[in-house]
């Protein structure tokens, strides 16, 4: 069993209620992953998704080995058939087949370069580990999806709404930087797996991609979407269409208590105050980010229990 994609769950519902439970007794699976050892491969930085997914993996009893492939590890060629005669010293063939040796399971992640939308596409790094690894593979974002952090949101938003169908919205932010599309993609994709009125709202030329937005609701106009929300999920990403590029830095569609009205906020973090969303926000009561940051912990132990459960059987 591999986890690389938010799809791979098959009913959300059911996987949300287990980490629930599992939030309430972590220890509990304690002997499930003894003698058992993860490796966290890390190409681009991270905080919560390292720290969180080794607390998982200790609450379940394993062994954590990490490294930091940017500056501990050779640099991976992933072609075949390439002369190496440049700047990659090992192939992922041998790299994956040893660090197979090592490990029980295998988690990567691997940020988007937003240069080339085809070799994102193609996710090159995930994909390498996926076909030449022995062991199952974890996505804790790759370039094109963050599936640990959608799960979260799932569990996040069942842990705080009280309605029937519950309007959801995910909102464009402005960004000094270009950013990948890989946390909303996951959102959108998990949004499509509840029962809830969903909307998304970006500047025009902002579009997702839309084989993953088909069937959404988009609306261009901020305010508008923002109508009688009960969550907004506040993320920026780059174009799509003009591939990494940065379209606009509109100021006005930083978030405020304002806008939010009397929706919660949610943010996967780490987040610019003051310009994608305020203060004022950050700090409110109404703000859910400190609770999805520790929810990171039960989605990626729920996720690695299923694992070691599925190589038992």
């Amino acid at each position: 069993m591999n986890y690389l994609s938010i799809n791979d769950i098959d009913v959300l519902s059911n996987w949300v209620k287990e980490a629930i439970s599992l939030k309430k007794q972590p220890k509990k699976f304690k002997e499930l992953g003894k003698d058992k050892t993860i490796g966290l491969l890390f190409f681009n930085n991270s905080l919560r998704t390292r720290l969180s997914t080794q607390k998982a993996a200790m609450n379940l009893g394993m062994e954590v080995i990490v490294m930091n492939f940017g500056s501990e590890g050779w640099a991976l060629e992933y072609a075949d058939g390439t002369v190496m005669d440049q700047g990659t010293s090992e192939h992922i063939k041998e790299a994956a087949h040893v660090i197979s040796q090592y490990c029980d399971i295998i988690a990567i992640r691997a940020f988007a370069g937003l240069v080339d939308k085809e070799l994102d596409e193609a996710e090159q790094v995930l994909s390498g580990f996926k076909e030449y690894a022995s062991v199952p593979i974890v996505n804790m974002e790759s370039s094109v999806g963050h599936p640990l952090q959608a799960l979260t949101d799932a569990i996040t938003l069942e842990e705080h709404n009280f309605k029937n169908n519950p309007k959801v919205v995910l909102s464009w932010a402005p960004h000094p930087k270009a950013l990948p599309h890989a946390v909303a993609n996951s959102f959108v994709q998990m949004m499509q797996k509840q029962n809830a009125e969903f909307v998304i709202t970006h500047p025009k030329g902002y579009e997702l991609d839309p084989s993953i937005t088909k069937d959404c609701t988009i609306e261009h106009d901020q305010e508008k979407a923002l109508e009688n929300a009960d969550f907004v999920y506040v993320k920026n990403w780059s174009s799509y269409t003009n591939y990494g590029q940065i379209k606009s830095q509109d100021t006005n569609w930083q978030m405020t208590l304002k806008k939010l009205g009397k929706a919660k906020f949610m943010h996967c973090l780490p987040v610019r105050r003051n310009v994608v969303v305020a203060d004022e926000v950050l700090d409110s009561d109404q703000s859910l980010v400190i609770e999805q940051a520790n929810n990171r912990t039960y989605a990626a132990q729920l996720v690695l229990k299923k694992i070691l459960e599925s190589n038992e059987n």
